[in-house]
């Protein structure tokens, strides 16, 4: 069906809509009972601006993460729901010139058209939009006309002033501009943060609001971010900052927006759900029963006065509606992560009071297909292709197989390399040191053992590939714990603010048993903990090496942030880098690692 049909078709089915909430038998009833509505036709297509009722299209997406060129592997999949009730998997979706392609389709016939993100559009980037601190990122969102965004946890990465330097432009406080004669010019559209705020003034960091308006129609957005930002970014990161109660923030400036006559209002939320299904069409079912996870809470308790939240952070998919605290059903959408989906939204505008027409909002979410390039992002990826393939393309290991990701509640091969890397780099600055440990989020991807597009071949790792596993420009640090206190390191895998997700650490140095049967602490088999084959001695002291990030507390284990004899190492990709060189050859590739140092009893 023709862009402009679907939407003539869109317009038609809500004045159905209104005319069967109105207790009436027809649309040409609704008519003559709504003035503004007067050129409807049976079918309900009015067809003028004039009109009191006016669709607006919203267009969304979440957690691209800097994924310029199209992603590769399980981050390049999804799945889908089929009619007989069978699940398939889709191959190939994703990459901006895609995603792009599919926007500027989506649009046509939609006069009315707001395109907007929520967060994580920039962090933990692959290397050729972190090569350049994300700039082509933004470059390629202001090409693809985004209207806003919220900020999300990875905004923060390189902390509040890098992420000023996004919205507003300029050159790289240390590295400079990468070409000659061309400066960064930032974010076209304006990043949204309400409830981060300066912890001396108590102000917003960044505008905390914005409103698209277009021939009298005005819709209003709200960004927030999750306020458990702090403990998933490091310290630094967020040095400054105080992160607010999301629910409460996004109520604030919905008052204050009404105040200003904005009355039509979409919440832009970095905090996410898990659909019970991981389809992308999954149906969650009457009143949001089908999702669970922290979006649910704060859907529930966000005023009624915003009409729609467009969420992120959990890269999941989902177009549920979740009851408002009227008891009213309202959208809750977020369109999975690297540009696979994109949300449509029809929001419709009643130019009478201002406000959206709850009981006519659509909303889905549409495949990426990697179909029609958009020539001006495929000009941006060859650009800066270009300018990263010395670095990118550069050899510096061999596999012999694929190695996996972690994924609760095992340790995997990846994590327990990168473990021993880690653990490898620490002995050689410090004889002494005893464990390693890594967090499973710091494990962005699989260390893929096909050749990449650029021919280095099968099993050989490149810099590259290595970056999309650690992104983060992370340290490997040492502390010293004591016997008890890495007991308790190993507990706040299951309890405390872990409890309701377990994040489990991936060990060198360390083996112990993880009894799902109980539950929190008690998870963590005591005399099963073994250092080096030997049993754990509470009154010990061992030396225990972690990424900056972990070491600093990160991901609810403030047992580390504890730790005493503090020693700030080297970069971990580089530790990683040394490691892979070191035990690895053409003609001898790195085996993958058994996956047994954590005996789980399920």
């Amino acid at each position: 069906m023709p862009a402009i049909s679907q939407h003539h078709h869109r317009r038609r089915r809500t004045y159905r809509l209104l005319a069967a909430a109105a207790g009436l038998a027809t649309v040409g009833a609704l008519a003559a009972a709504l003035p503004g509505v007067a050129n409807a036709d049976e079918d309900g297509y009015a067809g003028k601006q004039s009109s009191r009722y006016q669709d607006v299209q919203l267009l969304s997406f979440n957690d691209f993460h800097g994924n310029l060129e199209p992603p590769t592997s399980s981050s390049g999949r999804l799945t889908e729901i089929q009619p007989d009730g069978s699940v398939k998997t889709i191959e190939g979706v994703g990459g901006v010139e895609y995603l792009a392609g599919s926007l500027r389709t989506a649009r046509e016939g939609h006069p009315y058209s707001i395109t907007a993100a929520a967060g994580d559009l920039i962090g933990a980037s692959p290397l050729m939009s972190a090569l350049f601190h994300d700039e082509p990122t933004i470059e390629a969102m202001n090409a693809l006309d985004l209207d806003v965004t919220g900020v999300g946890n990875h905004e923060f990465d390189e902390g509040a002033t890098e992420l000023k330097r996004m919205q507003n432009g300029g050159c790289h406080p240390k590295d400079g501009c990468y070409e000659e004669g061309r400066t960064f010019e930032g974010a076209q559209f304006p990043y949204l943060a309400a409830n981060v705020v300066d912890e001396k003034t108590g102000k917003p960091m960044l505008d905390p609001t914005y409103v698209w308006e277009k021939n009298g129609v005005k819709i209003g957005f709200i960004g927030v971010t999750l306020e458990g930002t702090p403990g998933i970014v490091t310290a630094e990161g967020v040095k400054g900052l105080k992160f607010l109660d999301e629910t409460a923030t996004i109520n604030k400036y919905a008052r204050e927006l009404q105040k200003r006559g904005v009355k039509s209002i979409v919440a832009l939320i970095h905090e996410g759900g898990a659909p019970a299904s991981d389809a992308y069409n999954y149906d969650c079912g009457a009143g949001g029963s089908g999702i669970s996870g922290p979006i649910v809470d704060i859907a529930k308790g966000v005023t009624a006065k915003v009409d729609a939240l467009v969420t992120g952070h959990t890269h999941a998919a989902y177009a549920c509606t979740v009851p408002d605290p009227e008891g009213n059903p309202r959208t809750v959408t977020s369109a999975a992560s690297f540009g696979r989906l994109y949300t449509d939204t029809t929001l419709t505008y009643d130019r009478r009071s201002g406000d959206i027409v709850r009981t006519s909002v659509t909303s889905a979410n549409h495949v990426v297909v990697r179909q029609n390039p958009a020539s001006d992002m495929t000009a941006l990826i060859a650009h800066y292709k270009a300018m990263s393939a010395p670095v990118e393309n550069r050899p510096i290991g061999w596999i012999a197989s694929e190695l996996a990701q972690p994924k609760a509640p095992d340790d995997s091969t990846l994590g327990n390399v990168i473990a021993d890397a880690q653990l490898a780099y620490a002995k050689s600055v410090d004889p002494s040191a005893d464990v390693a440990l890594m967090n499973p989020g710091g494990v962005r991807a699989n260390l893929v053992y096909a050749s990449s597009p650029a021919g280095e071949g099968d099993g050989v790792v490149t810099y590259g590939e290595a970056f999309r596993v650690q992104p983060f420009a992370n340290t490997v640090n040492l502390v010293d714990l004591t016997g008890a206190q890495l007991l308790t390191v190993l507990q706040q895998q299951v309890s405390g603010a872990n409890a309701a997700a377990p994040k489990i650490l991936q060990p060198s140095g360390l083996t112990y048993t993880l009894d799902l049967t109980k539950t929190g602490a008690d998870r963590i088999v005591t005399d099963s903990v073994r250092v080096a084959g030997a049993p754990l001695d509470p009154a010990a002291v061992y030396r225990v090496a972690a990424n900056s990030f972990l070491a600093g507390g990160g991901d609810g284990f403030t047992e580390l942030a504890a730790g005493t004899n503090r020693f700030v190492g080297q970069d971990d990709l580089l530790a990683f880098e040394t490691y892979l060189k070191a035990n690895s050859s053409a003609v001898n590739p790195l085996q993958a690692p058994a996956t047994d140092r954590v005996n789980v009893i399920k």
